[in-house]
C-alpha cells in the first residue's frame, strides 16, 4: 500500500477528520476533548502522557532492498522486517476506525531545492499542534498544489503485541524508507514526530543530495555571516547561539549545502525545567498565545506554570513558531558557515577553553561528540563522566558516523576560510569538585574574538596530549585561564587526568575506526 493510499483509507474510514486546522481551532479542540487546559500566557499545556520523551530502544527502520546495505545496523536503528511493519500499519489503519483524527501538510527544510512535503496524521489535537509549530508551514498557494511525500502516522492509543508485531515492547516508532511511511504507536511523546522525520533527513540528505545533515543551531550577522554551535545537553548550544545581536537561523536541526545552511524546521521544541525570564529570556517570551507546554505542573489551583515542577518528568517542553523568536531571521537560511563551534562542557577540566582545530581533528572531534558530566547522583561521588554522542547527535543518525564526518571534511576541504573551534564551556583549575565553571562572559568574549577574526594574528601553543592549538591571548580573558594545564594548582595532577581523559577518547573512538580515514584516525589525543 503506497503512503498516499494510506491517508486515503484513513479519511474514508475515519468519524471525523479536521485537516489543517489553524492554532485557535486545535487548542478549543484540545481544551473541548480533555487534553489540556490553557495557561496564564495563552499556551496550552497538555500531558504526553506515559511516555515523557523519546524510547530510542523502540526506534526501528524497515530492512529491505532500500536499507540493507546503506543504514548504519546497531543499537541506534534496530531493524525490522517488511511483513511486521505492513501488519503493524494494517492494525493503526483500522485503529484510526471511527475515531476523529487530525491531519496537516507541511514541510520540512527551508531551502526550497531540498524541500520535503508531509503529511501528519495524528490523534490527538495537541499533537497535530505540535506538527504545526515545528515544521514549516506552507502557504495557501502551497498548499492548493500540495503533493505528499511522507507520511507520518501517530497513534498514541494503539499498542502492539510485541510476540506478533516484532516490537521491543508496546511502544514503537519504525521508518519505511521504501514506502514513506513513519509509524508511530503507544506514545504521545511529540518528539517522536519531530525525530522521525529528522531521522529521515539524515538519510536521505548525505546520500542523495550532498548537504550534511547536522544536530546543531545557527545564527547570522549583520555582514550575512553564519555561525554553526554543535554540543550535547549542557554545553550551552541555546544559550550562546542565542545572541540578540545575531539572528537565529534555527536551534537544532540543520543542513549544510554547497552555498547555504538551513534549517529543517519552522518552529523550537525548547526544555523548560528551571525556566526564568532572567536565564532564556527568548524562550521565556515565545510562550504566548498557542505556544504548547509538555508535561509541566501549575502553582496550586491557578493556570501558571510552575517550571521549577518536575514531578512529571525534567524533560519539560515547549513548542512555538520560530516566529514567536525576535530576531529569527525568515527564510530560515543563510550562506555557508564562517564559523563552527563544538561546545563541550568538560568536568575533568581539561581540554582549554578554545582551541583551533584542523580538518582532520574537526572531523574526529565531530565523531566523538564529547562532554562530561558529574556522575554525583550520591553524596560525595564528584568523578566526572565522559559522554559522547556520535556528530553530536548519535541517536538519530542513519548513515555511519564516518559518512557525515567525511562530508564534514569535504565541506571544510571545498570552504578554506571556515574556522572550526572547540570551545570548553565545563571546568578551569581542576576537575568538577575541585575547580569552577568557566564565566559564561568569558566564553562570550571567546567566540566573539573567534568570530570577528581577532584570534587570526595572535600566538597558538599545541596541547601536550591532545594536539589542539589554543591561542596565548584573546581579549577581555584573562591570559592565565587560556593554558588549561597553568589554571591547575598541581601540574602533575593535570596530566594524570588528560591522560585518563585520552585514554576514554581512544575506547569510544575503536568501535568507529573501521569506518574512517586514517588521518581522522592520526587525529586522535595520544596519552604520554
Amino acid at each position: 500500500m503506497k503512503n498516499h493510499e494510506v491517508i486515503q483509507k484513513i479519511v474514508q474510514n475515519s468519524s471525523n477528520v479536521f485537516n489543517n486546522l489553524s492554532t485557535e481551532e486545535l487548542m478549543n479542540k484540545a481544551v473541548e476533548r480533555g487534553e489540556g487546559k490553557i495557561t496564564d500566557t495563552g499556551a496550552l499545556a497538555a500531558d504526553t502522557g506515559k511516555y515523557t520523551g523519546r524510547s530510542p530502544k523502540d526506534k526501528f527502520i524497515v530492512k529491505d532492498s532500500v536499507t540493507e546495505d546503506t543504514v548504519w545496523w546497531g543499537p541506534v536503528n534496530n531493524p525490522i522486517s517488511e511483513e511486521h511493519f505492513d501488519g503493524l500499519l494494517d492494525k493503526v489503519i483500522k485503529h484510526y476506525e471511527s475515531k476523529d483524527v487530525f491531519t496537516r501538510n507541511c514541510v520540512a527544510c527551508a531551502d526550497d531545492r531540498f524541500k520535503l512535503n508531509i503529511q501528519v496524521v495524528t490523534e490527538g489535537a495537541y499533537q497535530n499542534l505540535f506538527a504545526k509549530h515545528l515544521f514549516i508551514r506552507p502557504s495557501s498557494e502551497e498548499l492548493s498544489n500540495f503533493e505528499t511525500e511522507w507520511v507520518i502516522l501517530a497513534a498514541p492509543t494503539f499498542r502492539a503485541d510485541p510476540s506478533v508485531d516484532g516490537t521491543r515492547q508496546g511502544n514503537f516508532t519504525i521508518v519505511n524508507f521504501k514506502k514513506k511511511v513513519i509509524l508511530i504507536g503507544g506514545s504521545g511523546y511529540t518528539g517522536e514526530i519531530k525525530k522521525g522525520i529528522f531521522g529521515v533527513l539524515n538519510y536521505i540528505l548525505p546520500q542523495e543530495k550532498n548537504v550534511l545533515s547536522m544536530h546543531c543551531s545557527a545564527n547570522i550577522g549583520k555582514d550575512n555571516d553564519t555561525t554553526i554551535f554543535f554540543g550535547l545537553s549542557g554545553t550551552g548550544k541555546t544559550t550562546l547561539s542565542a545572541d540578540p545581536e545575531r539572528g537565529l537561523i534555527g536551534d537544532d536541526e540543520h543542513g549544510w549545502a554547497e552555498d547555504s545552511v538551513f534549517n529543517f524546521e519552522g518552529g523550537c521544541y525548547a526544555k523548560c525545567i528551571d525556566l526564568t525570564e532572567e536565564k532564556e529570556p527568548q524562550i521565556w517570551k515565545a510562550i504566548k498565545r498557542g505556544a504548547l507546554v509538555e508535561n509541566v505542573r501549575f502553582y496550586g489551583d491557578s493556570n501558571q506554570v510552575d517550571y521549577t515542577n518536575v514531578s512529571v518528568t525534567e524533560n519539560t517542553r515547549v513548542a512555538y513558531p520560530l516566529e514567536n523568536i525576535d530576531n529569527a531571521v525568515k527564510p530560515s537560511v543563510g550562506p555557508a558557515p564562517n564559523d563552527i563551534f563544538f561546545l563541550t562542557c568538560d568536568a575533568f577540566g581539561v581540554l582549554p577553553p578554545i582551541a583551533k582545530l584542523t580538518d582532520e581533528q574537526a572531523m574526529y572531534h565531530f565523531i566523538s561528540g564529547y562532554t562530561a558530566k558529574v556522575a554525583g547522583t550520591e553524596a560525595g561521588v564528584t568523578e566526572p563522566e565522559a559522554t559522547f554522542s556520535a556528530c553530536f547527535g548519535e541517536a538519530f543518525l542513519a548513515l555511519h558516523p564516518g559518512k557525515y564526518a567525511e562530508m564534514l571534511g569535504q565541506k571544510l576541504a571545498s570552504n578554506p576560510n571556515v574556522n572550526v573551534w572547540l570551545i570548553n564551556t565545563g571546568w578551569s583549575g581542576g576537575a568538577y569538585g575541585v575547580g569552577s565553571r568557566m564565566k559564561l562572559k568569558y566564553t562570550r568574549a571567546m567566540i566573539k574574538a573567534a568570530m570577528s577574526g581577532e584570534l587570526d594574528h595572535v600566538d597558538y601553543v599545541s596541547h601536550k596530549v591532545f594536539g589542539l592549538s589554543y591561542p596565548t591571548s584573546c581579549p577581555d580573558v584573562p591570559s592565565g585561564l587560556l593554558d588549561a594545564r597553568s589554571t591547575w594548582a598541581n601540574g602533575n595532577e593535570y596530566d594524570s587526568t588528560a591522560n585518563k581523559l585520552a585514554d576514554l577518547f581512544d575506547a569510544n573512538f575503536k568501535k568507529f575506526s573501521k569506518g574512517v580515514s586514517e588521518e581522522i584516525i592520526a587525529a586522535a589525543p595520544v596519552a604520554q
